[in-house]
């Protein structure tokens, strides 16, 4: 496939990855700040310091706060904002250029709307195609070269294999899925997961206690995706159990962080204050279980890390309640 000319939205370490992913593959690549301070830092210095440390940014990579600049002549434009963000940061570019095709990277749920990242970008923007990729994919592993797999998904299924095309290289490969409502089910309900998964590290819970999360953590995700509609095979995949495990083991992982910290008895608010980097399952979990609630779906481990995040509920109480509850089949 020849170049194409692409629109990374978003500064963060992802966006930046990406955005060098998408160089190395030959395509001209646009990297979008919304902090023109910190868009002529990184376009000075030709690194992005505060999230992608020690990582060379080629000159040909254009990086700016303008969004004309950034949109012009696009054809396509990946998404790369916090979730919470989407909604205001697209629409105050919105009028700048017109992206006839996005690619969502955003992970969670938009608070009060319960909305999925490629549904607010399509509200918004009104691309004609919308595609999520997701898989366990840190940044800083693409970002030095390391091997990667991920799944493109969108309901277009011939664009999901255009965008598993763009993406895919000798280090980064993509599988292609028509089912982006489970792969962004994962990607929202696997950090809430990856929470509690730092918690049990931090009170030193031990390999048994962690993996039984893990396990009962997939079928939180399974039971809430597949009461939406979403297919099953999609939580046993990359984006579900993939990217489950690289976030719940991994010290790159913001959300096991956040868990690690709360664990060890930090206050979640004071944690939050002194971290630039945005752990996407704390603003999540009330948005997914309000989303559970409606389903009438049972999330006993994500209604606990709300319980512990917001209610200051003692971890150790919360592990004795969800062994304590009653007995039931496994399956």
């Amino acid at each position: 496939m020849s170049g194409r000319e692409i629109a990374v939205l978003g500064d963060g370490g992802w966006g930046t990855a990406l955005a060098l992913l998408l160089f190395e593959n030959g395509h001209g690549v646009r990297l979008w700040s919304a902090f023109p301070d910190y868009a002529e830092e990184m376009a000075a210095s030709r690194e992005n310091r505060q999230f992608l440390p020690g990582i060379v940014i080629p000159k040909q990579v254009l990086v700016t706060a303008d969004a004309r600049e950034a949109l012009a002549g696009t054809d396509l434009g990946v998404v790369a904002i916090p979730t919470q963000y989407i909604r205001k940061a697209l629409g105050e570019i919105a009028g700048s250029g017109t992206l006839t095709r996005a690619v969502s990277v955003a992970k969670g749920l938009e608070r009060g709307t319960l909305c999925r990242p490629s549904k607010i970008v399509q509200e918004v923007l009104e691309p004609e195609d919308v595609a999520v990729l997701a898989g366990p994919s840190h940044a800083e592993e693409v970002a030095r070269g390391l091997p990667a797999s991920v799944v493109a998904a969108s309901e277009n299924l011939e664009f999901a294999r255009e965008v598993q095309e763009i993406f895919s290289s000798r280090r980064f490969r993509v599988y292609a899925s028509g089912d982006p409502l489970g792969v962004e089910l994962c990607g929202a309900v696997k950090n809430i997961i990856a929470i509690a998964a730092g918690i049990s590290d931090a009170i030193g819970f031990g390999d048994n206690a962690k993996s039984a999360l893990l396990t009962r953590g997939v079928v939180e995700i399974v039971r809430l995706g597949t009461a939406l509609g979403a297919g099953a095979d999609t939580f046993y995949g990359l984006a579900g159990i993939g990217d489950l495990i690289t976030t719940s083991i991994s010290p790159y992982g913001r959300n096991r962080r956040v868990g690690l910290e709360v664990g060890k008895g930090r206050r979640l608010a004071d944690f939050l204050a002194e971290t630039q980097q945005v752990a996407e399952g704390v603003t999540t979990t009330k948005a997914v279980l309000d989303l559970a609630a409606d389903c009438g779906v049972e999330m006993p481990i994500t209604a606990e890390v709300y319980k512990i995040l917001f209610e200051d509920k003692d971890p150790r109480q919360a592990v004795v309640d969800l062994m304590m509850r009653n007995l039931k089949d496994e399956f």
